[in-house]
């Protein structure tokens, strides 16, 4: 039986000039941090993850050393107990599973049960731009063949927010499906502002709905189950929600409720693949539709598309791209391709083993801050 002989955990970071100055955050972002997991086996095989910092996982990593490494249930049923004691330790979830592809020589995607091998990706911004740099950052969506874009809001004003909905509708017509990103389910450490009341959003939806806004996302604060089922029932537009939700019985009281119809989980953040695989089945079993945040580097767009890909699809997933400031170069520095979109906007999947990517040895190298090693 091949075994788990050591697990290394690498720090980077990608100087970005310019500054990334993301909507949910005040200060512009001048560096691009990278946690690298690997996992190794007695066959000479490496899987590859990315997520959290990890800091703290030495105390853990002996519960994984030695152990089969397609015992992908009891790995994940670790992981789970560790989250509860620790931070989000999902990347290794991520890593066992691109090494599971390598030993089985299959993508993930197909482990997973091979549902498709295309997804359709829509257009996430992360930029607060004035109106007519909006308009144009739609244009250059349509023009990349993006059939849908996130607005984020958070600008000094409601009014403001919706005055690019309404600028951005006017000019492209019915070409382009629109998202809203509310961004009232969590909040930045900084940040002491209250969430939205049910109220509010309801408003703030009207006039969403008069502008054909297929999603609005996160409108209240992501433990306001009630608030979120009464939203639902004011509206006709569907209501998104849970990137960061942690654990499998919050997801179970948001589908049971009605909270969503969206539901984003992102797996190297929430249960793994080894939990959203199971998740998926549900949500999709329940009418609803599965399309996880990836907002993150390469290795998180990747593990999410083969996750979705492998098990429901979806009409649309998130693809992070707002150049000049967010490109896929940066996005996926850390590896030695970029995922890119088709003339269609349709990411199709590889047929080699598990994730399908190569980590940039030379970049990483360049980048490392720190390195752990555990066997």
């Amino acid at each position: 039986m091949t075994v788990i002989t050591r697990i290394e955990i690498t720090h980077h970071q990608l100087p970005l000039d310019p500054p990334f100055p993301a909507s949910w955050d005040t200060q512009p972002r001048t560096k691009f941090p990278a946690t690298i997991v690997r996992v190794h086996d007695d066959a000479g095989n490496v899987g590859v993850g990315s997520g959290d910092a990890m800091y703290g996982f030495s105390d853990y990593q002996r519960y994984f050393i030695g152990e089969d490494p397609l015992d992908l249930e009891r790995h994940a049923a670790v992981l789970a107990n560790i989250e509860f004691h620790a931070g989000r330790p999902w990347p290794v979830d991520v890593a066992l599973w691109d090494l599971a592809g390598k030993i089985k020589d299959e993508p993930i995607w197909k482990l997973l049960g091979g549902h498709t091998d295309m997804i359709r990706a829509y257009a996430s911004s992360g930029v607060h731009r004035s109106v007519p740099e909006m308009v144009e950052v739609a244009r250059r969506a349509i023009a990349l063949g993006f059939p849908a874009m996130k607005v984020r809001f958070g600008r000094p004003t409601i009014d403001e927010d919706l005055a690019v909905i309404k600028a951005v509708r006017d000019a492209v017509g019915s070409r382009l499906e629109l998202m809203v990103d509310c961004n009232q389910g969590w909040r930045m450490p900084w940040d002491t502002q209250q969430p939205w009341t049910v109220d509010h959003a309801t408003d703030v939806a009207m006039q969403l709905q008069a502008e054909q806004v297929y999603w609005m996302e996160e409108p209240l604060h992501r433990g306001d189950y009630e608030g979120m089922t009464e939203l639902r029932s004011r509206v006709t537009m569907k209501i998104a929600g849970g990137e960061l939700t942690r654990e499998p019985y919050e997801f179970r009281e948001l589908l049971q409720r009605g909270c969503f119809d969206i539901f984003q989980p992102d797996c190297v953040c929430s249960m793994g693949i080894s939990g959203l695989r199971h998740l998926a089945a549900e949500v999709d079993a329940a009418g609803k539709i599965f399309t996880p945040h990836t907002w993150g580097n390469g290795i998180g767009v990747m593990a999410n598309l083969q996750l979705t890909a492998g098990t429901v699809g979806t009409p649309f997933i998130e693809f992070p791209f707002d150049p000049p400031e967010w490109t896929t170069a940066r996005r996926d520095y850390i590896l030695t391709e970029t995922i890119e979109v088709d003339g269609d906007g349709w990411i199709r999947l590889s047929e080699r083993p598990g994730l399908g990517i190569e980590l940039d040895e030379a970049v990483l190298a360049k980048t490392l801050t720190g390195q752990a090693t555990f066997a």
